[in-house]
């Protein structure tokens, strides 16, 4: 893919028709020597600042190469201030430490858009992360075609998390959620259960699509039986019992979330874990609540893959050639109390 070069002021000066000089006075917002510049020139400057996606850049490109040694960090989600510690806060852990170490400083960029919308990065038609030399992205709910455009920019980034953009790869760092998911198959095979359900939210996304990838794959590989899969909003002892019936001895939840749902019916079925049926969380809860079940899960090394993402990101500013670069990181399987054997039949 033809990748289009960062625009300049001359590029809007271009496009717009006029002189860089013209170009200068309209970003400034102030009268430079005898330069005047009418209303209609003014707003035919501003179209093509938003056509060409340009931002002024604050910092003078004087360092090696060009670069400020500034990192972007936009977040979809809301994540600061620092004691909110939920999913995506060991991610910026491992920023902060890997862009310290290799003398760079971060630019967060947090503001939401107007109207209660989700943050997008691109403002009025500009792309904010030009502060930056790059950016590291995180989060739900990404716009697909403001992607695209990063591309088309030649703006780099690194995503935090697998991605995909038909016809546009991206370089990102994912969690190995297909391995992850089958290594717990294959330990509940080990134990004895063949009749193992999963249960997922509604909406697929990519770390949803892998995690039940991965468990349809294995039960395949293994032989165990057709698969047992649920997407709703909300697991209920129906829906437990339901599985009961099927024969299923053992259970997968997709987040911990569904775990507490999922906890929460096999009590009020008066089921007793692992005594009557196994589960597991597909990922590690950060927040530990009072009587919280001892859950066997995997870890996911959030730390780590935010480090990564750094080392991508300066590798992609340094070489401005390389092709876009997909890394995915193993999770490591935590037995915990929520397995065992599956109950002996009368």
């Amino acid at each position: 893919m033809r990748v289009r070069p960062r625009p300049t002021q001359l590029d809007v000066a271009r496009l717009a028709g006029v002189s860089p000089a013209v170009v200068s006075v309209v970003l400034s917002e102030k009268k430079k020597g005898n330069v005047r510049v009418s209303p209609r020139t003014q707003r035919r400057v501003r179209a093509a600042i938003r056509s060409l996606g340009y931002a002024p850049n604050p910092v003078a490109r004087s360092l090696a190469k060009g670069q400020n040694r500034l990192l972007g960090v936009f977040t979809y989600e809301a994540i600061f201030p620092l004691q909110h510690r939920d999913f995506y806060y060991p991610f910026v852990m491992g920023i902060e430490e890997e862009a310290e170490q290799r003398g760079y400083d971060l630019l967060l960029f947090t503001r939401a858009a107007a109207g209660g919308r989700r943050r997008q990065i691109y403002q009025d038609g500009v792309n904010r992360l030009q502060l930056a030399d790059g950016a590291i992205l995180l989060g739900r709910g990404e716009n697909k075609q403001h992607l695209r455009r990063l591309l088309r920019e030649g703006f780099r980034f690194v995503y935090v998390g697998r991605r995909e953009v038909p016809g546009s790869p991206i370089s990102y760092v994912a969690a190995g959620y297909v391995g992850a998911t089958a290594e717990v198959v294959a330990h509940l095979v080990a134990l004895g259960h063949r009749r193992i359900a999963y249960l997922g939210w509604p909406d697929i996304t990519e770390a949803t699509h892998d995690r039940e990838a991965g468990y349809r794959a294995t039960l395949t590989d293994l032989e165990t039986g057709p698969a047992l899969v649920r997407r709703a909003s909300d697991v209920t002892p129906t829906t437990v019992s339901r599985f009961l019936e099927e024969g299923a001895t053992a259970y997968l939840a997709e987040d911990d979330r569904i775990a507490r749902q999922l906890d929460e019916a096999i009590r009020m079925l008066g089921k007793c874990v692992p005594d009557d049926l196994s589960y597991v969380v597909l990922g590690d809860p950060l927040t530990v609540s009072e009587g919280q079940p001892d859950w066997a899960c995997f870890k996911i090394p959030r730390e780590e893959m935010g480090r990564q993402a750094v080392r991508l990101l300066i590798d992609l500013i340094s070489s401005p050639g390389l092709d876009p670069a997909q890394v995915t990181m193993p999770c490591t399987f935590v037995p915990g109390g929520t397995i065992g054997p599956p109950p002996k039949r009368g």
